[in-house]
């Protein structure tokens, strides 16, 4: 499983999005769905039993889909870039996900690639759809963080802050913008970089544009320790009002969620009791606070 894990905030329409998901990419599955309890609901607003996470894998990558309700909508500036061998299956991917979505830039040649298309989905979620060299990229889907508006020229600093944080990183390569183009030269027009093992993608674009980061994709950092989770929490949350059960933004808007590992296990548990404990001490917090949760998940006398 990967160490950062995508999560995708949906409202209401998790369970579907994953089927098209997995029906659209080869070795593909569902995972573990998580539902919504009593505790909570002054914040969630959600009925009791309704679908809370799906977990789901497209060709081994591990992401999670979010019913979270209407307050945050996919933006451009959070991408998934999905490279591909072959055009016919280039072209069957993009037929998948254009239907009843809209198109950013058309599936065609361009200088990077022999075929390539931009696009936002049913849904919202944006896909940029190439042909290439799988090797390239270690896996066919990769996170893709555009910096534009009051975060453009700001993704070098990023790809510092990010290899410096996490282990197994490093900056793979980078394009430059150059004397010829319309952005401003030496800017980044494309770079890649590990971060926790896992391809991601960075852009930067001096134009217009009316989107920006939202929460609407955020990262999820799957921690074992309480020294973990001290030490991607201290080292990316930059904004104190958005912190919350575990949610953090960085220093550009980049929304993380720092959590431990055994989280899941804690709210899956088949004694509802012991799972509600759980989620009435995590909607306490800021930061995941792992001995806390156990000792919720322990005793009845807590959450």
């Amino acid at each position: 499983m990967n160490k950062i894990v995508p999560c995708l905030w949906f409202d209401g329409v998790a369970e579907q999005a994953v089927a098209l998901y997995t029906s659209i990419f080869g070795n593909s599955r569902f995972g573990r769905i998580n539902r919504y309890g009593r505790e909570g609901q002054e914040i969630h607003a959600m009925p009791e039993g309704a679908v809370m996470t799906v977990d789901f894998e497209i060709d081994g990558y591990s992401l999670v889909g979010l019913n979270g309700g209407p307050h945050f909508r996919f933006s451009p500036a959070n991408s998934f870039f999905v490279t591909l061998e072959t055009e016919a299956e280039v072209d069957a991917v993009w037929a998948a996900l254009v239907e009843y979505g809209t198109v950013l830039m058309p599936l065609q040649a361009y200088d990077w690639s022999g075929r390539y298309g931009w696009l936002n989905d049913r849904y919202g979620l944006s896909w940029q759809v190439m042909l290439g060299e799988r090797e390239d990229m270690g896996r066919p889907i990769a996170p893709c963080l555009m910096f534009i508006g009051p975060q453009h020229a700001r993704a070098e600093e990023a790809l510092e802050l990010y290899t410096s944080v996490f282990p197994d990183s490093r900056i793979q390569s980078i394009h430059r913008y150059q004397e010829s183009d319309a952005d401003p030269t030496g800017t980044i027009k494309h770079a890649r970089f590990r971060l926790g093992g896992e391809t991601f993608i960075v852009l930067e674009s001096a134009l217009a544009h009316d989107f920006g980061f939202t929460e609407a994709v955020s990262y999820t950092v799957r921690c074992d320790t309480q020294d973990e989770i001290d030490h991607y929490w201290n080292a990316l949350s930059a904004d104190p009002e958005a912190e919350r059960c575990g949610w953090i933004k960085d220093r550009f808007g980049v929304s993380w969620q720092i959590v431990p590992t055994m989280l899941a296990e804690l709210l899956q548990d088949p004694d509802p009791e012991r799972s509600q404990r759980v989620m009435a001490a995590l909607m306490s917090m800021k930061k995941l606070d792992i001995q806390a949760l156990k000792q919720a998940y322990a005793n009845p006398g807590t959450g």
